[in-house]
């Protein structure tokens, strides 16, 4: 198992090999030695499925490249140094984490950023830029990075973050200027195993919550951890045995969204009254003298601009929590399917395996593929903004009548 920065990264030790060989590269490059081209580049692009760690591997590689201990392992990074535990805890001047507040990422928070990045580092060896959600860039975003990575300053590192390298995620013109390198799902017991060793979650908690995680290391690590998690994941998969009625899938859509609400809220809540406050406290608030008056229309207009981006974040957060909660029903619904053509293949959700032979035995195929294809459909009517109430109600009327 890898270690120092590369501990979490998960089941990925080909990834680990070749940012482990970029990073030494970069530390010749430092120190003025002779580099072999192109084993060092300025743009990367990090691929994978959700939750294989992208945005970890991504932190991972950017201690590594800050990290002050020479000769550290065969892997620079070694987890312990000022450097590499400022890059990890999102506190190091020279690297930045950019990740959408809302649905997207706009075009005037990347010229702002791209103009961060043209300088040269403050305290650490390079400048990095983590772009973490990349397929969330706007067409003006996406322009204005493509002009920085066209022309990258010396010493900075850009690190994208997307679920694939195709069109619909990255441009073709950005990915092309990018080194790619793709990570897999993570296997269970690798998950399981980080779990205990780095987080202290007990070895049956852990084995079951990697088990029933589908390879999605957050997804993990929150319900071995977290009990309303847990509470929440129970309640979605009860959904597919329990839409007897028609009216049941109102009762089960309300209940649905309902709970995504809470989750943002609780998420929310208290992140966005320290903004409010910090916020506040920046702009004067409870000053008294000349120009006050001027200082509290200013931070009147900076707070509504504040709260307009928690409100839009709040949506995001929301929506992700809903999407989760379909990734659970599909889950089902493909175990299911697999159930009834007897295929020996291993369950999404192997502790619902009884109910699973329930329903293979109740539904045909054809009708437990009719179920998942619903829930992929009302995914991507949630991608397109349809008004989630609307799109979990349709979804679960088609799930009622298979």
């Amino acid at each position: 198992m890898s270690t120092g920065v590369w501990a979490e990264v998960v089941g990925q030790p080909e990834a680990v090999a070749v940012l482990g060989a970029a990073a030494r590269a970069a530390d010749e490059l430092v120190s003025g030695r002779p580099v072999t081209p192109g084993a060092m580049t300025h743009a990367w692009l990090f691929t994978g499925p959700p939750g294989s760690g992208r945005t970890t591997a991504a932190k991972a590689f950017a201690a590594a490249l800050q990290c002050s201990s020479a000769g550290w392992g065969d892997v620079p990074g070694c987890g312990e140094c000022q450097a590499c535990r400022t890059a990890l805890g999102g506190t190091h001047p020279d690297v930045r984490v950019v990740a959408p507040e809302g649905l997207s990422i706009a075009v005037a928070e990347m010229r702002a950023l791209v103009q961060i990045a043209a300088r040269r580092p403050t305290t650490g060896r390079w400048q990095v830029v983590i772009i973490s959600d990349a397929d969330r860039l706007t067409e003006g975003a996406s322009n204005a990075l493509l002009k920085a990575i066209e022309e990258p300053p010396e010493r900075t590192v850009f690190l994208l973050c997307a679920p694939s390298d195709h069109p619909e995620d990255i441009s073709v013109t950005i990915r092309s200027r990018c080194r790619a390198l793709s990570l897999r799902t993570p296997p269970a017991w690798a998950i399981a195993q980080v779990l205990q060793d780095h987080h202290g979650v007990p070895e049956d908690m852990a084995a079951w919550a990697a088990s029933v995680s589908a390879g999605h290391i957050g997804r993990a690590h929150r319900l071995a951890t977290d009990p309303e998690a847990r509470t929440r994941r129970e309640a979605v998969l009860s959904i597919p045995l329990g839409l007897r009625r028609l009216g049941d899938v109102f009762t089960k859509a309300d209940d649905l969204v309902k709970s995504a609400e809470a989750e943002a809220s609780a998420l929310s809540e208290t992140r966005d009254e320290a903004e409010k406050e910090a916020l506040k406290t920046a702009m004067g608030s409870g000053g008294t003298g000349r120009g006050v008056a001027a200082a509290e229309r200013g931070a009147k207009a900076a707070l509504r601009d504040l709260e307009k981006r928690q409100k839009s974040r709040a949506t995001r957060t929301q929506r992700d929590a809903l999407d989760l909660a379909l990734i659970d029903l599909a889950g089902f619904y493909r175990d299911v399917l697999t159930a009834a053509v007897r295929s020996e293949v291993t369950l999404n959700h192997p502790d619902r395996a009884a109910d699973v032979r329930t329903a293979a035995a109740e539904w045909s195929a054809d009708s437990a593929l009719r179920r998942l294809e619903a829930v992929i459909h009302c995914r991507e009517a949630l991608g397109q903004n349809v008004k989630p109430r609307i799109a979990i109600e349709a979804m679960l009327t088609s799930l009622h009548r298979g």
